[in-house]
């Protein structure tokens, strides 16, 4: 009698685990933070997106999925909170070359066509062709991947996107819709991101929160370390009549410098948050020591565990991490950018797991 296929797959990792050497030393090539496990076998999928077409300063976030996963594997699997969260398996697929090559293409066109902007526009040059076809391959990205995502979650998968500029997880947000009435997005970054199609680009990484609230079904945007932005921006806000609310990163250092404590203020930025919420984590909106090779790294932000500390807060509050992106992770000159990439995403990853109820913490 042949083996219900479920059981095989259980079993198999079961002995993957067994077997497993946490303490060994990370193979290079090996899976996601040197973890042994196939996409059937683990809860979560990190999903690769190479692109960066739009970049409006430095470039380099198409090579960040790469980047952060070739670092992985030095990464440590022991944390004191979730000591075997390892075991529920993380998998990222091949990183597609179709868009990475796209990418690049495109990627050479829209730096033209930037460069004239920045120039005056001088007389002579069209690039209305240009901008209609970066913005047909946005359309286009945005529906391959709201379907590559929704497949992984109608497997019951955990999710969660690999950029990319902050451009990449918009069709995953709309995968999410699908999937939830309503939900909250908690927003990590340097920049609003609420441009009107900036530079012309219906799909910029600057127009990523301005896309994602023609989705009916986000009810909240909240943004956290905000420290660079227009005013067309800072008006939307305040004229978002509550559905935007902006933490400054101005106005969180003066709390905590006349002596405010991070936990109050994390419980107040969590309180304008539905139950249901999504994270855009924009690397930049940590201290650009951290993120030197992001592509527009600005002063200020947050230190790693101050971040972290964010995201613990928000599960310990009872709420749901539904998915995540992870994006503007660029290489850089070294690994260090790839490095604490990696490491923000597995926590990431195992906090999202623990809000949802597939891992249980010590504390």
């Amino acid at each position: 009698m042949s083996q219900h296929p479920m059981k095989s797959m259980c079993d198999s990792k079961r002995t993957k685990i067994d077997s497993f050497d946490q303490n060994g030393v990370g193979e290079i090539g090996s899976g996601l933070f040197g973890l042994p496990f196939t996409e059937e076998e683990s809860e979560v999928v990190v999903f690769p997106i190479p692109w960066e077409v739009t970049v409006s300063y430095n470039a380099g976030t198409a090579d960040g999925p790469a980047a952060v996963r070739d670092a992985s594997p030095q990464l440590d699997l022991f944390d004191p909170e979730l000591p075997n969260a390892w075991h529920l398996g993380i998998h990222m697929p091949q990183i597609p070359e179709q868009w990475e090559q796209e990418s690049t293409r495109l990627r050479e066109k829209s730096e033209a066509y930037i460069n004239w902007l920045e120039n005056g526009q001088p007389e002579g040059e069209n690039h209305e062709a240009i901008v209609a076809e970066i913005n047909q391959k946005g359309e286009e990205l945005l529906q391959w991947s709201k379907q590559e995502t929704l497949k992984y979650l109608e497997q019951g998968k955990l999710v969660g996107v690999l950029g990319g500029d902050h451009s990449t997880p918009l069709g995953f947000m709309h995968a999410l819709a699908e999937k939830h009435e309503e939900y909250g997005i908690l927003q990590v970054d340097a920049h609003a991101d609420l441009r009107n199609a900036y530079e012309g680009f219906t799909y910029s990484h600057a127009s990523i929160m301005f896309n994602a609230l023609k989705l009916p079904q986000v009810k909240k945007l909240v943004q956290v370390g905000i420290r660079d932005l227009c005013n067309a921006e800072a008006e939307l806000v305040n004229q978002s009549n509550g559905r935007i609310t902006t933490f400054y990163d101005s106005s969180i250092k003066a709390k905590q410098y006349e002596g405010g404590s991070w936990r109050k203020q994390c419980k107040k930025i969590i309180a304008q948050l539905p139950q249901k919420v999504y994270i855009s984590f924009d690397i930049d909106g940590l201290d650009p020591k951290l993120c030197p090779g992001t592509g527009t790294p600005v002063p200020g932000g947050f230190e790693f565990e101050e971040a972290v500390y964010l995201i613990k807060a928000l599960v310990k509050s009872g709420r749901e991490i539904i998915g995540f992106d992870l994006c503007e992770v660029a290489p850089g000159e070294s690994e260090w950018n790839g490095n604490v990439g990696a490491r923000l995403l597995y926590k990431l990853c195992y906090w999202m797991a623990v809000s949802q109820k597939r891992l249980e913490t010590t504390h």
